[in-house]
């Protein structure tokens, strides 16, 4: 099997077991129509691990292709230090969420290309990002490789150290009664980057702490989704009753026992 290949393999295990826990139900249109508002941040902000070795990358007559920009995290910062961001993003909420704020912090040389990156017709710019996007995709080695043949000076994909949602993985198991199928991140994503004779550069950057959640209800209702865990189930009926024992309060917040922090890894390259 090809590290391609082992990627599918886990991108289809892991959404055919979704597609069971979620009995058939198909998923909204716009899954992130309600939580896009959690994706602002600052444009101006400071201290930002990952923005800042970002900013290493821009030159001020660059042009930077931000792939699933989302609310603009990124983007707009990005766009205070070279000439235009082009965004391509296939959420309306997400794309509503940076122009926004765009607007309010009178960033005018942020373009959006409304598509899914596998879709998007764009001219090639001098870097190319793409945070926190891989994880589902199919044909990892297409996405990759367009991303490369898009970018004049670099190419750089973040993505934690482990599933985004591995910190539920300790709730699963007990929940659901079987082991969580994870989807391909970081180590999967050097496996492929070696097969397509890629040798990139890996900055390992800060911890991403759990935030955790302000009450016992707030995260009933949150897990309950995040686990796809139908009302009045058995399921739910486990959940209830284990999570008392399943969450620890740290500095006001709950999280849960057992899971690990996660870390954010940027992988670059250059496309020649």
């Amino acid at each position: 099997m090809t590290a391609a290949e082992k990627w599918l393999s886990m991108v289809e295990a892991e959404h055919a077991q979704s597609d069971k826990m979620q009995g058939g139900v198909p998923p909204p249109q716009d899954y992130w129509r309600g939580r896009a508002s959690a994706f602002r941040a600052d444009p101006h902000r400071t201290g930002d691990q990952l923005l800042d070795r970002l900013l290493e990358f821009v030159g001020q007559s660059d042009t930077v292709i931000d792939v699933g920009a989302g609310g603009g995290r990124l983007a707009l910062p990005l766009a205070l230090h070279c000439e235009q961001v082009v965004a391509v993003e296939p959420s309306e909420s997400m794309i509503s969420v940076l122009q926004e704020q765009a607007g309010e912090s009178s960033i005018g040389n942020v373009s959006v290309v409304h598509a899914a990156w596998e879709d998007a017709y764009v001219d090639p710019g001098d870097l190319v990002i793409c945070a926190h996007v891989v994880y589902t995709v199919r044909d990892i080695s297409g996405f990759l490789e367009k991303l490369t043949s898009h970018a004049r000076s670099r190419v750089a994909v973040v993505v934690y150290n482990a599933p985004p949602q591995s910190q539920i993985y300790p709730l699963w198991k007990q929940v659901h009664e079987e082991e969580r199928l994870p989807l391909p991140s970081f180590p999967e994503l050097l496996e492929v980057l070696e097969e397509l004779g890629r040798s990139p550069t890996v900055d390992h950057l800060e911890a991403r702490e759990s935030q955790g959640f302000e009450s016992m209800e707030q995260a009933l209702e949150q897990l309950s989704g995040r686990l796809y865990v139908a009302p009045q189930s058995p399921a739910a009926e486990r959940l209830q009753r284990i999570l008392p024992k399943m969450l620890v309060e740290d500095q006001g917040r709950l999280k849960i026992l057992g899971s690990e922090s996660l870390h954010q890894v940027a992988v670059s390259w250059t496309p020649g």
